[in-house]
């Protein structure tokens, strides 16, 4: 059996387009030795338009754009590419292999070709069930550096040579071949046939999710606890407290602690002060010290006073000794 990882580079990435500039690609052995290694510039037929995933801040690639009109278009390519990618004989594999394949997609789309046809490993995924973490992404300058890979950023072949050497490292980590990993980790294979494309899975993985989920539902019942009981407790607002007219908020993660948010809004609502569900809209919002996020910054435009529950709590029992 042989190797081949790939990468795509693109000169624009949008909805439903994505203008292929190039493929790198590095065919190796079983032991990983280099058969074949090349970097396939492509005419995008197009203009570069590069942006980072959030689409804002511009990446640049290692290659010279002006140069690109003179290289064949992804139609004259497409056949070479298709055999690489689709020789039985060979374990496709890339880093973060489904945006690629994505990318694939709509060029056979916008030129209106036949789809690819074959199976595909993932060396990010891989990497995820090696150390058991799927919450984030890791990026291959990320995987590399931990494996000791040097290469150049953005060149597809580059890019290509490193995801194999990262496959390489960790099966002589394992003391496995790819196939074997592959099988150990109860990994399946990601496809793409009729333009259809499915994602690379493991055991392992829907694990994860199943518990990510457990936990996510018992996160959301507790909010809807403190919820409640915020909505049958202000009935009991003191009206005519020292903080009548101000509102307080707290974040989604201090809304998990039941007990103690419980006890702030009895303390609040007996000095008059209003809970508010917006950050936006709050004089006063609680959260825990290494927080961050959409809510916060919001809370912190509107000049809102930010407390961690400790300080909330003192600062409520000051107010009300105020009024003794």
């Amino acid at each position: 059996m042989k190797y081949l990882f790939f990468d795509i580079e693109c000169a624009g990435v949008f909805k439903n387009v994505a203008k292929i500039c190039a493929f790198g690609y590095c065919l190796v052995d079983e032991q990983f030795h280099i058969l074949e290694k090349e970097d396939l510039l492509i005419n995008p037929k197009g203009n570069f338009h590069l942006t980072d995933r959030k689409g804002t801040r511009g990446l640049v690639l290692p290659y010279e754009y002006d140069q690109f009109k003179k290289y064949p278009t992804f139609p004259e390519v497409v056949e070479k590419i298709r055999s690489l990618l689709e020789d039985k004989d060979t374990l496709v594999a890339g880093h973060a292999t489904m945006n690629d394949v994505k990318y694939l997609n709509l060029e056979t789309y916008r030129f209106s070709l036949p789809s690819f046809c074959f199976r595909f490993a993932d060396t990010q995924f891989l990497y995820m069930n090696k150390i058991g973490d799927f919450s984030r992404q890791f990026a291959l300058g990320t995987i590399a550096e931990s494996l000791g890979v040097e290469f150049t950023a953005h060149r597809a072949v580059d890019d290509a040579y490193a995801t194999m050497k990262v496959a390489e490292a960790i099966c002589k980590e394992l003391g496995a071949d790819l196939p074997t990993l592959i099988e150990r980790y109860e990994i399946k294979l990601g496809k793409i046939e009729n333009y259809e494309i499915e994602q690379t899975t493991s055991t392992a993985q829907k694990r994860y999710q199943e518990e990510a989920y457990r936990r996510k539902e018992l996160r959301e019942q507790k909010r809807a606890q403190v919820h409640r009981f915020i909505d049958r407790e202000k009935r009991n607002r003191n009206k005519n407290g020292v903080l009548r007219g101000k509102r307080f908020c707290f974040s989604h993660p201090f809304e998990e602690s039941v007990e103690e948010a419980q006890q702030l809004v009895r303390l609040a609502f007996s000095l008059g002060c209003f809970y508010s569900y917006r950050a936006e809209e709050c004089d006063y919002y609680v959260a825990y010290e290494t927080e961050n996020g959409a809510r916060l910054k919001s809370a912190k435009e509107q000049h809102a006073q930010i407390f961690t529950p400790v300080g909330f709590a003192e600062f409520l029992k000051n107010k009300g000794a105020g009024t003794d």
